[in-house]
């Protein structure tokens, strides 16, 4: 088995940038997607998130001269990319916030590391190194610490904790799919722009298919809070945020990509703490230092050579 050296480091300041901007959009919008629920059906929400994520997509297509014109194969890769993490995955998110708190949520969706990492090896045959599993199994443990203190502190019943949690899980098999779908060659050779703008419009299309099916005809809330939403979760959250997040993993493979989502419940419950009044504890400070180091551990490891 050869292994790739521990990423140079001109590559970690090329990553630096948009793995920090990535980390932060979504830390936040554990926040924004509370305002998203209530009047408005569940589907319909996300139906109009990515909906406005195309439109900005297709925008910066044309801005850029990007090639939109695509093959019937390529056309099929991005369905399946589309209907997977733009209708399932958060389909499964928004109503996981309608049974649990959002630092659960996030906490659990930190997952998605192992999730990519045995992902890669059964479908990409990636093996991964020793010091990136023993970097994963300490940030774990942070986010093991993270999840007991938000499982103690949430008013919910153990019965609908449960069901919250389960729908994370579920959504986390459809994020997955689409991340290790981005190291693959047929992937690469789709420009993003036009990747992302066709692929949010299948998971447009797929959302507004379902929400008429199982809710009847579109509905929305015509206020600041629900349309700043929308547009936030859009705009920053979703067209910039995958265009950075899918060039992470194209760059340094979906296992090390998936550690945005491991910070990202730290850095939600340090929202939280500025806007939610959130009281961090013992626990709570000790499995987010943990889950910084096993970050570093595992970035320094070296990698499977593709």
């Amino acid at each position: 088995m050869s292994y790739a050296k521990p990423l140079s480091e001109a590559t970690k300041g090329r990553v630096l940038v948009p793995f920090a901007i990535v980390t932060f959009l979504w830390g936040s919008t554990w926040l924004v997607i509370r305002g998203q629920l209530g009047e408005v059906p569940v589907t319909w929400s996300v139906c109009y998130r990515f909906l406005t994520a195309a439109a900005t997509m297709f925008v910066v297509a044309l801005v850029t001269r990007t090639r939109l014109r695509l093959t019937l194969r390529e056309q099929g890769l991005l369905a399946v990319m589309g209907i997977s993490i733009f209708c399932l995955n958060f389909n499964f998110i928004y109503r996981a916030e309608a049974h649990v708190t959002s630092g659960i949520v996030a906490v659990v969706f930190a997952l998605l590391l192992v999730y990519n990492a045995v992902a890669g090896w059964l479908f990409l045959g990636q093996p991964l190194s020793r010091p990136f599993l023993a970097g994963s199994a300490v940030a774990m443990g942070g986010i093991g610490l993270l999840f007991e203190h938000e499982l103690r502190a949430s008013p919910r019943s153990p019965h609908e904790t449960a069901l919250g949690i389960g729908f994370v899980l579920v959504a986390l098999v459809f994020a997955s799919l689409s991340n290790v779908m981005q190291s693959t060659e047929r992937m690469r050779a789709i420009p993003m722009p036009a990747m992302l703008a066709w692929g949010m419009t299948w998971g447009a299309a797929a959302n507004a298919a379902f929400a008429f099916v199982t809710t009847g005809p579109p509905r929305i809330l015509l206020t600041p809070v629900y349309l700043g939403g929308v547009l936030y979760l859009g705009v920053l959250a979703s067209a910039l945020a995958f265009t950075l997040y899918f060039g992470l993993i194209r760059a340094i493979g979906p296992a090390r990509g998936g550690y945005v989502n491991v910070l990202t419940p730290v850095l939600a419950m340090l929202l939280s703490t500025l806007f939610e009044h959130y009281v961090w504890s013992v626990e709570a400070a000790i499995g987010g230092a943990l889950v910084v180091a096993g970050l570093v551990v595992a970035m320094r490891a070296r990698m499977p050579a593709k």
